[in-house]
């Protein structure tokens, strides 16, 4: 079975408005990709998790957003090139700023929502996250779904020296081609804990998954996620780190 980075979606509290089990989650997670502000947290919350991820010695990754904190970031947004740039640029700097603070920094970027779900579609835009992250610093690792054909993606991610991780969930149901079903649809997101489990153990075995329409899809993964405001993360994700046998931590 092949070793799993397991991340999972923090900071995704804002106010008074609590979201997620961050602090229950955190001992039994690799990576913790915050968000910065735009979707979701804020700079407490912000503040708070990454204290939380090094205290457990947990990788801390930026997750950005459309800035969409009415719809948590999972509506598509017309920006330009330039203001997916921009926006990026900002996300991940006030997630390294905090890090600094606490001498940790930022080690990869995961975009969220409807950001991450664009750019899987659309190489232009997909193009365009690259060339923010490379500018930031080069040095950190891009998160991208992993699909059938990760072909495309490795060779663009090439030009610009950028190290890929790629993204299996083990809470999402996928279409023919590797894509997360949109939301909308019926089961869509699976809720039951065996479920969840025996998604990310198939995926770890390097099974493949039997989806919607009665197709196989094999998923090539570094990184596993489970999303923090599924109600059966915590119980998941603590039977898969007991399954993979793991060691929590970078």
């Amino acid at each position: 079975m092949k070793t799993l980075l397991l991340n999972c979606d923090m900071g995704e509290s804002f106010g008074a408005w609590p979201m997620g089990m961050d602090a229950e989650v955190m001992p039994f997670i690799d990576c913790a990709s915050i968000a910065c502000g735009f979707h979701a947290g804020d700079p407490g919350v912000m503040r708070r998790t990454v204290k939380l991820a090094v205290q457990h010695g947990v990788t801390i990754g930026a997750h950005p957003a459309y800035p969409d904190l009415a719809g948590f970031g999972r509506r598509s947004m017309n920006c330009s090139a330039q203001e997916i740039e921009d926006l990026l640029l900002y996300q991940i700097g006030a997630l390294d700023g905090i890090c600094r603070a606490h001498n940790a920094r930022v080690s990869y970027v995961k975009p969220h929502g409807a950001l991450y779900n664009d750019m899987m579609r659309d190489p232009e835009l997909l193009n365009t996250v690259m060339r923010a992250v490379s500018a930031y610093n080069s040095d950190l690792q891009l998160v991208l779904l992993a699909r059938r054909d990760n072909s495309e993606a490795r060779a663009m991610a090439k030009q610009y020296g950028l190290d890929l991780l790629f993204e299996a969930f083990a809470d999402r149901a996928y279409d023919a081609a590797g894509h997360l079903l949109a939301r909308t649809l019926p089961g869509a997101v699976h809720l039951e804990h065996e479920a969840v489990v025996a998604q990310a153990l198939g995926i770890a075995a390097g099974k493949p998954l039997t989806i919607h329409d009665g197709s196989s899809l094999l998923l090539q993964a570094d990184t596993l996620c489970v999303h923090g405001d599924n109600p059966v993360a915590l119980a998941a994700l603590q039977q898969i780190r007991s399954a993979l046998q793991t060691t929590p931590g970078p």
